[in-house]
């Protein structure tokens, strides 16, 4: 799938495998971009990319799509199966650091939504961690209910007490 997202823009919307050398770029700038923000709280970042096997992330199960701006990846998510029938579960959403601001998640989101519902998916589920308050904003502003009560805490000593599932921010959307 490739398309043009903005007429005379050369911004496109391709669906990858996720090894395909596009992808590499982000995954690089993602893995640093963990580390800085979480350390090992969840494993580092190396463990966190490679806890799900790539084909989860394909075509009949999954989808992981990329927007290209002059050929070069510039922003990428994905979504998975979800132990719940009809849902999936977002994961690796990514802006390279050199385009934020420009609502580039915010695509992603919609292509991946798009793509899932297409698909027969009802929902969606999400999970993004206390130290990325925009990861958490853009989600409420999607249209995403908080399956949380309040905020978490964000330095890493506290986060650490805390079991896992008080350490993340989970999202859900019913998709139309």
């Amino acid at each position: 799938m490739s398309r043009s997202l903005l007429p005379g823009a050369d911004l496109r919307v391709v669906v990858v495998h996720p090894d395909d050398p596009l992808a590499a770029p982000l995954f690089a700038e993602l893995a640093v971009e963990y580390d800085r923000r979480y350390g090992d709280l969840f494993g580092g970042a190396a463990e966190e990319l490679t806890r799900y096997p790539a084909e989860l992330f394909v075509d009949p199960l999954g989808a992981f799509v990329l927007l290209l701006e002059d050929g070069a990846a510039v922003a990428g998510g994905a979504f998975m199966p979800h132990a719940d029938a009809g849902t999936v579960e977002v994961k690796r959403m990514w802006t390279a650091a050199t385009h934020r601001r420009r609502g580039l998640a915010r695509r992603v989101l919609h292509e991946l939504e798009t793509l899932a519902a297409a698909r027969g998916h009802r929902r969606v589920f999400l999970t993004t961690g206390p130290r990325q308050p925009e990861a958490r904003d853009l989600y409420l502003a999607a249209g995403y209910t908080p399956l949380f009560d309040g905020p978490r805490p964000t330095d890493l000593a506290t986060l650490r007490t805390l079991p896992v599932a008080e350490r993340i921010y989970p999202f859900t959307k019913d998709l139309p």
